[in-house]
């Protein structure tokens, strides 16, 4: 089968496409031919080496987490689907293992693929309701499932303001229409060129990225994109007693705030705690849960796809279609 691969770690630039092995499944597996996946950080930080020591990885690896396809083989034991079955989801890679649920982990070989294997029980694949595509489907699945998380840790209520720092990206514009919907007043951040997009998505305001452009006195702020040595900022724009939630990785820690009056909340939920993927294909189709998908590309294209992430300014999701 055709793969986008990376033979060594390094850049997105030295990833290449080309064929190798079919994956098979195995007890409990799924074989998956892939319709449609979509681009994340970790696709790219995990071959660049940035993970190195908590995970190694062997070669020729294949990136790709998101997806949506055709169930085309089935394991032994798997009752939950069979062939010829739509489904999608997020699966990270089974050499991180040790960060997936030690009881129902979604793992796989690689979505930017032709083909891909997946563990088959887990609440982080489902089957793919009808009047949601598959390039919707794959854009939504991390995106939706962290929207998702992030809602439940931050316990936002009806009535609050709500920063939303760095809310183009895909998490961004999957969570702005849920708190809105959760009946929040939103503010979210966004280049000039943007601003339309994130009104249309619910937000009550558009600020630039500048700190002086901050809110005073919000309930929540949302970080989904600055590092934990930059969140001072945002931190003095929350009330007293308010609540910092980033998704942002590694963690914070509480110092990094500069204030000890607000909460502090990391999201990273690869359980399906607040809901799985079921709850994301639900709130799609419902209309609650667009999909923002700003660039499309061939699977020839796949390794561009990743240099676009990390090199250029995306809005939404970029989604690779088979």
């Amino acid at each position: 089968m055709k793969a986008v691969v990376a033979t060594a770690y390094g850049p997105p630039e030295r990833f290449t496409v080309m064929e190798v092995p079919t994956p098979q499944p195995g007890p409990g597996q799924i074989q998956v031919r892939i319709s449609a996946a979509s681009i994340n950080p970790t696709d790219v930080r995990l071959p660049g080496g940035e993970y190195r020591g908590a995970v190694e990885l062997e070669f020729p690896h294949v990136p790709g987490n998101d997806f949506a396809g055709t169930v085309s083989q089935v394991g032994p034991g798997v009752t939950a689907f069979q062939v010829g079955d739509e489904i999608f989801g997020e699966a990270v890679p089974r050499a991180m293992r040790a960060v997936a649920s030690p009881t129902r982990p979604s793992l796989s070989t690689g979505s930017l693929a032709e083909y891909a294997v997946f563990e088959a029980d887990t609440p982080l694949i489902a089957h793919r309701p009808a009047g949601l595509s598959a390039p919707d489907a794959a854009a939504l699945a991390t995106a939706g499932l962290t929207a998702l998380a992030m809602i439940g840790t931050a316990e936002v209520h009806e009535g609050e303001t709500v920063l939303a720092v760095g809310a183009t990206g895909g998490v961004g514009t999957a969570v702005v229409p849920l708190l809105v919907a959760a009946g929040a007043r939103v503010i979210a951040t966004a280049t000039a060129a943007d601003a339309d997009t994130l009104r249309g998505l619910g937000a009550a305001d558009v600020i630039g990225y500048a700190e002086t452009d901050y809110p005073q006195g919000v309930d929540t702020a949302f970080n989904l994109t600055l590092p934990a040595d930059r969140l001072t900022g945002i931190a003095r724009a929350l009330r007293p007693g308010g609540r910092l939630v980033t998704i942002v990785h590694p963690p914070p820690r509480p110092g990094h705030l500069g204030r000890d009056d607000v909460g502090l909340r990391f999201v990273f939920d690869l359980d399906g705690r607040f809901g799985g993927m079921r709850e994301v294909g639900e709130l799609a189709v419902g209309g609650r849960l667009p999909a923002t998908i700003s660039r499309r590309y061939t699977l020839d294209q796949g390794p561009q796809a990743c240099v676009d992430l990390v090199r250029a300014h995306t809005l939404g999701k970029l989604v690779v279609t088979m």
